[in-house]
């Protein structure tokens, strides 16, 4: 009897200790890797749908979620989206920015989540440009309609490189262009009419060139001009002084005179 009690008491602290380890594994797997944000609403679906609509944010909220799937900024004040804003994020598959105040979107800001990303909506803002590395590597489909864009080289650049919306495509238009004559229309109608403005920027550039080359030919030919005139009034001068000096015959003869005296 005495070694079975012994047996057990030296068990006991084992199991225990083998218990709370057990705890703590189970509670750990059920904290978030962060909180939900306080100014926003988190629902679990198979993954957080994180829910910050008409909060006058004026920046995406910070530690989000790491599990978030869906993540619904829209009806705020945001400006700018930064590089890598969302790159903690990789299981997000939705992301809505409309009807916000964004005027740019630096290269990158969708680093990290361009593979998951299935849904971007960048509607009803102000953007007018975006740097052509924006969407690299983005299969997401995008909305881009109702935006203040300036349609030239580099805004046909960035649609070549992702998947418009194809329900709103046609909201998508030139607000400014680089040509008149296109502004109004719809940015992907204009390019399948055969339009590039890409060439129509290399032919501004060689215009400026020639514009250039002329000033610079002009400039010389006008130095040319007056050089030349400044040297022939130097030389009517010069021509002018020696013509006032007394000529060689006339201090002969007064020479002469002089010497017969002697």
């Amino acid at each position: 009897m005495g070694a079975s009690q012994r047996c057990r008491s030296s068990i006991k602290p084992a199991s225990c200790g083998s218990l709370c380890f057990v705890g703590t594994l189970l509670l750990l797997s059920f904290i978030p890797t962060h909180a939900c944000p306080n100014i926003c609403h988190c629902t679990d679906r198979n993954g957080m749908v994180v829910q910050c609509t008409s909060r006058n944010l004026e920046n995406v909220p910070s530690n989000l979620p790491k599990d978030t799937v869906v993540l619904l900024l829209s009806s705020n004040r945001i400006r700018h989206i930064s590089k890598e804003a969302f790159a903690d994020l990789h299981r997000l598959r939705e992301l809505d920015l409309s009807h916000n105040s964004l005027e740019s979107v630096e290269a990158g800001a969708f680093e990290g989540v361009s593979e998951s990303l299935r849904t971007l909506d960048l509607s009803s803002n102000h953007l007018s440009s975006l740097p052509r590395d924006t969407f690299t590597k983005l299969h997401a489909r995008v909305r881009l309609s109702h935006n203040p864009w300036h349609c030239e080289c580099s805004l046909q650049e960035v649609l070549r490189e992702l998947r418009l919306d194809p329900e709103t495509v046609n909201e998508v238009s030139c607000y400014t262009s680089v040509q008149e004559e296109y502004v109004g229309q719809p940015v992907i109608q204009v390019l399948d009419s055969g339009i590039n403005f890409c060439n129509f920027h290399h032919k501004t550039t060689d215009v400026a060139m020639f514009v250039a080359m002329f000033c610079w030919f002009f400039m010389v030919t006008a130095y040319i001009v007056y050089y030349i005139k400044h040297n022939q009034e130097d030389a009517r001068r010069h021509m002018e002084y020696l013509k006032s000096l007394p000529s060689t015959s006339h201090i002969s003869k007064d020479y002469d005179t002089a010497s017969s005296v002697f």
